[in-house]
């Protein structure tokens, strides 16, 4: 579908040209000559994006345009296009919800690439939302919480393989969510109506493992005193979820192989085959490839259940999903406490942006509930958060001269935030500075701007030390 652009200008040449550009790339333009007209064309339907000057005369300004904009359809983009010397009011835009701004005068090749750029965003953030939408609907799933690029290939993947009988090793750290991946997949599949079990393997002794999996007959072992069934057997017709399968047992991997391969296994102390219909889903934090070269893990099993894998990511690298974690958390620790739902200062987002996270988001929850329940008033603040040590790296980030003022420290911590995370970032890029700024979600004057605001030069982020300036 062709996608629908309003474009605000007041001066003509400049609207002219900007609707010959966009109509010969393939969008569908509409004009608006003042910030009025752009308003009653707004009141006529909603556009996939505006482009709009900031200042537009007398009459409604650019931001009244994003304000109203916004407020027709939030979703979407709006893409401002700036006078030299009025970059503070549009980053004061972008904060309001632009998604991005063009100073002038600018290049054809600029415009389009902003354009683009702004449209497949809002169509990926549309896309990601409606599969989550898909996912409450249809099973009261609610725990998936993600807008950056790893969470959205982690739900793509989702459905994709929901309604398949494939495999799926889901990897990450401690804390990310394995198991509420796991749950999703059962919640959207054919699935969803038998039974999820999840079984912590590395919360089994190795003496009862292959009891609490497979179940026991009478008499097999001291105390076994009936036929008891295993967690295979309680699944039936539904999904096994094995988190930290690679603290199993090497003896019991093979037995799990088995129920992969031929959907049978038998009873501990039992001769006779049990047929089982379960789809498996397994999670680790371990490096299973290690795991195998090491001797620990089949080497068999390991590519038996990666037949489909689902990375998740840190916490510290999806912080962009830190504010609307916060908000489901306190969501929940209000009902379950039948109480009034509480708000985070800025001050303490803030402060929640610079912790490492090392529990992730398991660490956030406890953070965030222990919070709502302590803080006296209806704002928690930053004196409220009760955050673990950070690490060495954190701590360094984060660390300020308590001899000086408030405002020179909190000046200082930010600018020791922002060295960090821009040098990182160009690190990543190759150095590339148009390409960083895609990354991060920044216009590259803007960056330029802050590379030398902040002194940085091309031998901090070049990854040999080597001089070399930064690519464009």
């Amino acid at each position: 579908m062709t996608a629908r652009i309003l474009v605000v200008e007041d001066e003509r040449a400049i609207q002219v040209a900007l609707r010959g550009l966009l109509v010969r790339t393939g969008y569908d333009v509409t004009l608006a000559s003042d910030g009025r007209e752009a308003l009653d064309r707004l009141a006529e339907g909603p556009f996939d994006l505006v482009l709009t000057d900031l200042s537009l005369g007398k009459g409604p300004s650019g931001m009244d345009v994003l304000k109203a904009s916004k407020e027709v359809r939030e979703e979407t983009a709006v893409v401002m296009i700036t006078a030299h010397g009025s970059e503070k009011i549009a980053v004061e835009a972008m904060k309001a919800g632009a998604e991005d701004y063009v100073p002038k005068p600018f290049d054809n090749d600029e415009i389009r690439v902003i354009v683009a750029r702004a449209l497949e965003r809002r169509r990926l953030e549309r896309e990601n939302r409606l599969l989550l939408e898909r996912i409450q609907r249809d099973t009261g799933f609610e725990r998936l919480i993600g807008s950056g690029a790893a969470m959205r290939d982690v739900f793509a993947t989702i459905q994709k393989v929901a309604e398949t009988d494939l495999t799926v090793l889901v990897r990450g750290e401690s804390g990310t969510g394995k198991e509420g991946i796991a749950q999703a997949l059962h919640n959207v599949s054919n699935r969803k109506k038998r039974p999820f079990v999840a079984v912590n393997c590395a919360a089994i002794s190795r003496e009862l493992v292959e009891s609490e999996l497979f179940g026991h007959e009478k008499g097999a072992f001291t105390g076994a005193d009936s036929r008891r069934e295993g967690r295979f057997e309680a699944a039936s017709g539904g999904t096994i979820f094995l988190d930290e399968i690679g603290d199993m047992p090497r003896e019991t991997q093979a037995k799990v192989l088995r129920v992969l391969q031929e959907r049978t296994f038998e009873r501990v102390g039992g001769n006779q085959s049990v047929e089982v219909d379960v789809r498996v889903v397994a999670a680790t934090h371990r490096d299973l490839e290690t795991e195998v070269r090491e001797g620990r893990f089949r080497e068999d099993l390991y590519y038996r259940l990666k037949v489909v894998e689902i990375e998740l990511p840190p916490l510290r690298e999806r912080l962009e999903d830190l504010p609307a974690l916060c908000a489901r958390f306190l969501e929940q620790v209000a009902e379950r406490l039948e109480r009034d739902k509480k708000q985070l200062s800025p001050e303490a987002l803030a402060r929640l942006g610079r912790h490492p996270w090392p529990g992730n988001v398991r660490e956030l929850r406890n953070v965030i509930e222990q919070a709502a329940v302590l803080s006296t008033g209806d704002v928690i603040e930053e004196a409220d958060l009760n955050l673990r040590a950070s690490s060495a790296a954190g701590e360094a980030a984060a660390s300020v001269d308590t001899g000086h003022s408030f405002s020179e420290a909190k000046k200082s911590a930010v600018e020791s935030f922002e060295r960090n995370f821009l040098l990182q970032a160009l690190r990543e890029n190759d150095g590339n500075v148009s390409r960083t700024a895609q990354a991060i979600g920044m216009v590259r004057q803007s960056l330029q701007q802050k590379i030398r605001d902040l002194d940085l030069r091309s031998e901090d982020w070049s990854q040999n030390g080597e001089p070399g300036g930064p690519k464009s």
